[in-house]
């Protein structure tokens, strides 16, 4: 017997939806915030824009704030909100993962020259 996965929480549903032409997008409005605060990795790494994990973290409250509020306390949000909250939470991991990658990339740097000395 096969099983089908299927994202039914929220991403196909229309409520949830933003629509463009007509069509509606394949992920929810909370998802498309997040995918477009991904775009900021450029601004993270070419050092446009740096953040303290502190504050970075802090970005990705709301979205988890809402989203379990929503799931487990019958509370319902609406679309900008998801947007606003998504677009937060996209930048705050960015920004996270930017902080990452520099300390790698420092500790392999520091490798480097151990070995050079």
């Amino acid at each position: 017997m096969k099983t089908k996965l299927e994202f039914t929480f929220c991403h196909r549903k229309p409520e949830r939806s933003f629509f463009w032409k007509g069509k509606q997008f394949p992920v929810c409005a909370r998802c498309t915030g997040i995918h477009l605060g991904y775009l900021s990795t450029f601004l993270f790494i070419f050092g446009i824009l740096t953040m303290n994990w502190w504050i970075a973290l802090l970005f990705t409250l709301p979205t988890i704030i809402d989203g379990l509020t929503q799931a487990y306390w019958n509370r319902e949000s609406n679309n900008i909100l998801r947007f606003i909250t998504g677009i937060m939470a996209g930048i705050g991991m960015m920004a996270i993962c930017a902080i990452i990658g520099r300390a790698i990339g420092s500790l392999i740097l520091d490798g480097i020259q151990l070995i050079i000395k």
